[in-house]
């Protein structure tokens, strides 16, 4: 049995582990527990931006279209589109009735397949961290949008325990497993994400934290929901690999 099982242990750590990467290959598992949260933060968001109706709306790294489909509704947008790398999460975000109209396509964030101009407003929830080149990821997000055009992005606080799965993450740790960090998790840190932006020269920028928090009825609730996160299911492969290697 301890062979046997060890094996499937194997398999799952070169399949969730492979680089280091963090993959999010199970679109239905990674809403239950992400979507929500992003929808949490996604309310506050939109009504600190307060964005006009009837705008051209670009949503990068879109997922599961989570916080897309708070843009639809929300915005009322003329125009809505969506990209991902990921046809698991694209295909999920394509099943939302709300979404029926808007757009999605597989593309990378710092190669978007659109040209000059052809947006009001490009936006990155909870993606900008996982973008290799942020820099990259931003001149691609202007290059889309008109003059004038809105371009934003929010991030969880990595490096400060606002990551939703910061209890489970901390106890991993305690026990020898360090969880992969998005490729750019610096970027999450305040000075570093507007220094970005202020690196483009950009006018009107604006910066704002956002709390949020979730009630969850009890441990297991907490636990099957939370461990959908694709970090920490890396972390418990990893430490079940540990256990019997």
């Amino acid at each position: 049995m301890k062979s046997e099982f060890s094996q499937s242990a194997t398999y799952q750590k070169d399949q969730l582990m492979s680089q280091g990467k963090i993959k999010f290959e199970d679109a239905s598992g990674y809403d239950q527990m992400m979507g929500f949260w992003s929808q949490l933060v996604g309310d506050k968001f939109l009504k600190w931006l307060a964005p006009k109706k009837g705008q051209r709306w670009l949503d990068i790294g879109c997922g599961g279209g989570a916080f897309t489909e708070q843009l639809m509704l929300s915005c009322a947008p003329s125009y809505l589109a969506g990209v991902d790398p990921s046809e698991d999460q694209l295909a999920f975000a394509q099943q939302r009735s709300s979404l029926k109209t808007a757009e999605f396509r597989k593309a990378d964030a710092m190669e978007l397949p659109f040209g000059e101009n052809e947006f009001d407003a490009a936006t990155m929830a909870l993606v900008l961290f996982f973008v290799p080149e942020p820099r990259r990821g931003v001149a691609e997000m202007l290059r889309v949008t008109r003059p004038g055009a809105s371009i934003s992005a929010y991030v969880w606080d990595i490096h400060n325990g606002g990551f939703p799965p910061e209890p489970i993450k901390a106890q991993l740790q305690k026990m020898g497993v360090e969880l992969p960090l998005p490729p750019s998790s610096d970027i999450s840190k305040m000075t570093k994400l507007r220094s970005l932006w202020t690196e483009f020269q950009l006018s009107d920028i604006e910066t704002e934290v956002i709390k949020v928090s979730r009630r969850f009825d009890n441990f297991d609730d907490f636990w099957s929901i939370t461990t959908n996160s694709a970090s920490i299911k890396m972390g418990i492969v990893e430490l079940t690999y540990q256990s019997f290697s």
